[in-house]
């Protein structure tokens, strides 16, 4: 297992905090999981028990050591848990952050440049995997001539069941009504500017000053909902 991760030492990783996330992990990989990166936080001072963060195909862990590096927290998410990750350059090392569908942001300091690009990269891999499942490399033929069958028979079905269903369930006045009224609260806004003009970065920082409005009872949970729900199509 220690050889397995020795390809982690090259960008300055704390070789012990290295060799202590390692030791631990062997109990909590699951099957089929495999390591992708191990970035350590560096602070200017001496740190003696860093914290780390653990990317695998399956989810992100921060590691954080308690009770003078003698145990350690684990706490992990999900890739189809996380909404979107952001890297931040400082001057001393850059600050790498995540945020998650349930409105959860999370962040860690202090990691060295090379350490932060290469997770955000990985993370970014992982996204796109998730969002973007690879399929099988199938000869084109072979899909298309049953689909053109299928077509068939789905239109006719659905050209019934569509006229039908609209006469019972006029859905588009519900949804309206519904999101209206989060239109007259827009003070954490970036000016004029639409939520498509605006970067990751603006649209995360937007939907944190829309919980804290929530937190001090400026809107109701239903507007923030709504918000939400709005902001997060645009990540």
């Amino acid at each position: 297992m220690k050889e397995q991760f020795k390809k982690f030492l090259n960008e300055e990783q704390d070789p012990k905090a290295i060799e202590k996330v390692t030791s631990k992990l062997t109990d909590l990989l699951m099957k089929g999981e495999e390591v992708g990166y191990i970035a350590v936080q560096k602070k200017p001072a001496i740190t003696v028990f860093p914290d780390s963060i653990v990317l695998t195909n399956k989810r992100i862990i921060i590691c954080k050591p308690k009770n003078l590096g003698l145990s350690m927290d684990f706490i992990d998410y999900t890739w189809d848990d996380i909404a979107s990750t952001f890297v931040k350059e400082n001057i001393l090392g850059s600050e790498f952050s995540f945020g998650t569908k349930t409105d959860l942001a999370v962040s860690i300091d202090y990691i060295p440049k090379i350490q932060a690009r290469k997770i955000y990269t990985y993370a970014k891999e992982q996204l796109d995997l998730l969002r973007n499942p690879v399929v099988a490399a199938t000869p084109i033929q072979e899909v298309v001539e049953p689909e053109y069958e299928e077509e068939e028979e789905i239109e006719e079905v659905e050209t019934e069941e569509v006229t039908s269903f609209a006469e019972i369930l006029p859905a588009a006045p519900v949804y309206t009504e519904t999101f209206e009224p989060s239109q007259p609260v827009q003070q954490p806004s970036t000016g004029d500017r639409k939520l498509s003009e605006l970067s990751k970065e603006e649209l995360f920082d937007k939907l944190q000053n829309y919980k804290k409005l929530l937190d001090n009872g400026l809107i109701m949970q239903g507007e923030y909902d709504a918000y939400k729900k709005e902001i997060l199509s645009y990540m």
